[in-house]
């Protein structure tokens, strides 16, 4: 029993050696614990007050020669813009082509080297109607210099020595006729001598004429005759040299390259050929600084719109620029089966922005009405930042609501009649549980 009894006293060494590290780890938990709610209590606050994110805009008051300004928008039209005139060059010789200077999108000048041609076969062709020119000239001017004085001279000479053939003829002739008569000499003498007198008296005649033609000169019909030639072997040279000269195809003015259709060694021809054969058109350009809209007007609108109407133009690429514009053409007759009348719209300041064939909207604006009041600003928002009458604002970090009204609606937003002067950070899109007084962030 005593055995037993000292087999469970405690072990007073032991007790003092665990008792420090019991202590440690509930100091170490409770600061753990303490970390933890000051982290909690600290994201819990963050949360309640974080600053939402919002996209801002500074709102801009149209001065009066901004074109989004002034009157009310009295129709809205959809179409595309084009170009003013778009010129699909093609040559007007046929031939291969031998070389290319531009490419897509170049801006080029009047009078500027496009394509080029295989140009062999027409410089060969000038070179033949220069040799015909010269060659009728020199003819030309023979005939209007007329006989040269060493030819009148052969001439008269020919005269006189025909001239004095005829003498020796009639000479003979003489001698001869008596001594036939006395039978002396045979009948058939007399007839050479006769014959002999009348060969040189024809000889003698023929000779004076043509001396005297030679001191005359050519006719009058041969000069106008040769000069004919002349004109036309000069016209034959102009022809051949413009053929030539249209190897070369020039910017007839100037523009931007819309499309290049030829690659160099492609045949190109003056008619209409098909995709895969040869080309009848070697590169199409237009003057990008003369665009237009054009709209298809439905006919019960049409009566809204007057000569020369000034409108808004935007596109759906770049919405938030403006374009001012005016009627500048109307067709002269309608579309039966769409009921529509085709408008132009010319665009008064184009820029790099704009594009043939972009997608455009047109907002027809009505002209402001004359008062002795100056007129106020106007200012255009876009549509999802009023909301229930009124529109948010960043000032010093918070989300301060403005009471406003609003005006008319157009493509590129609504008018605000009151409530904003210009120069306010506008939130764009607030969101829906936006507040005033919330702290907010632009993004």
């Amino acid at each position: 029993m005593e055995a037993e009894l000292k087999s469970l006293r405690i072990d007073r060494s032991r007790k003092r050696s665990d008792g420090p590290s019991r202590w440690a780890t509930v100091w170490i938990l409770t600061g753990i614990g303490i970390l933890l709610l000051l982290g909690a209590g600290r994201f819990a606050f963050g949360i309640i007050n974080r600053a939402t994110d919002v996209d801002v805009m500074r709102v801009r008051a149209a001065t009066a020669g901004d074109p989004a300004r002034s009157g009310d928008v009295i129709l809205n039209a959809t179409g595309y813009v084009v170009t003013a005139h778009k010129i699909e060059l093609a040559a007007k010789v046929v031939g291969k082509v031998a070389w290319i200077g531009v490419e897509k999108a170049d801006h080029v000048q009047q009078g500027q080297e496009l394509v080029r041609l295989e140009d062999e076969e027409y410089k060969a062709q000038v070179l033949q109607a220069t040799g015909n020119l010269t060659n009728l000239q020199a003819q030309l001017d023979q005939l209007l210099h007329g006989s040269r004085p060493e030819e009148i001279a052969k001439a008269k000479a020919d005269v006189e020595n025909a001239r004095v053939a005829e003498i020796n003829a009639k000479v003979t002739l003489d001698r001869t006729r008596p001594l036939v008569e006395q039978g002396v000499m045979t009948k058939q003498n007399l007839d050479d001598a006769q014959a002999k007198y009348d060969s040189a008296l024809a000889q003698r005649s023929s000779l004076e004429r043509s001396y005297d033609l030679i001191k005359l000169g050519p006719r009058q019909e041969q000069i106008d005759a040769a000069r004919g030639m002349v004109e036309q072997a000069k016209g034959q040279l102009a022809y051949s040299q413009l053929q030539l000269d249209n190897t070369v195809i020039r910017a007839p003015v100037t523009g931007t390259i819309l499309e290049r259709n030829v690659e160099k060694g492609e045949f190109v021809t003056t008619g209409f050929v098909g995709d895969k054969g040869a080309k009848g058109y070697v590169v199409s350009m237009a003057d990008l600084n003369d665009l237009k809209v054009e709209l298809d007007i439905n006919q019960n609108d049409f009566a809204k719109l007057g000569p020369r109407q000034r409108g808004v133009v935007t596109t759906d690429a770049f919405p938030d620029r403006h374009y001012e514009g005016y009627i500048d053409e109307v067709s002269p007759e309608a579309n039966r089966q769409k009921a529509t009348v085709q408008v132009k719209v010319k665009i008064a300041k184009p820029d790099v922005y704009l594009r043939p064939e972009m997608n455009a909207s047109v907002a027809f604006i009505a002209e402001a009405k004359k008062t002795g009041e100056a007129e106020k600003p106007s200012i255009v928002i876009p549509t999802s930042a009023v909301r229930e009458g009124g529109v948010f604002v960043v000032s010093n970090g918070r989300a301060v609501r403005r009471p406003v009204k609003a005006g008319s609606t157009g493509p590129q937003g609504v008018r605000i009649d009151e409530g904003l002067i210009g120069g306010e950070d506008l939130i764009v899109s607030p969101p829906a549980d936006l507040k005033d007084g919330d702290r907010v962030k632009p993004k």
